[in-house]
């Protein structure tokens, strides 16, 4: 792959990553208005507890909602404070991994993804697999899900 093209890769990769972190956080706010629309629409009944019930309920599916919603706007801030502009010889924020049969870009942590043809597993810089692969280089082996992969690039 030439260095245009595998910028170009980056570049396609990250803009991936940022389409799927806001649709998530599109999601998760539409959620979090039908968790409160629920729980402003519930009419109180002659059994009281029913009533306090299903508002509890409601009200804690808004929380959790609301917890995914800041830990992908936290991500998605992440995301866009990672220049995919220039090529490395490291891993770092940014990078792509280029095994045989994987890439691994180290980004956001959206797990397996098709890209043009290609398997990639997009990474948090965070993740215990990003940590592990900084210290790999060209050529290096390492086991990942019972299988031996041996990095062919990174850029």
């Amino acid at each position: 792959m030439t260095k245009e093209a595998q910028l170009a890769f980056k570049q396609q990769l990250k803009q991936f990553a940022e389409q799927q972190l806001q649709q998530r956080i599109t999601v998760i706010r539409e959620k979090m208005e039908a968790a409160q629309q629920s729980a402003n629409n519930e009419e109180k009944s002659s059994a009281g507890d029913k009533y306090e019930t299903s508002r509890a309920m409601n009200h804690l599916e808004k929380e959790m909602h609301g917890k995914q919603l800041a830990e992908n706007l936290k991500e998605l801030s992440l995301l866009y404070e990672i220049s995919v502009s220039s090529l490395h010889d490291k891993v770092i924020p940014g990078t792509v991994v280029q095994c045989k049969a994987v890439c691994f870009f180290i980004a956001a942590g959206l797990g397996k993804q098709t890209i043009a043809n290609t398997l990639v597993i997009f990474l948090s810089p965070h993740a215990p697999l990003a940590a592990q692969l900084r210290q790999k280089q060209v050529g290096d082996t390492w086991e990942f899900n019972k299988q031996l992969l041996t990095i062919e690039a990174i850029f």
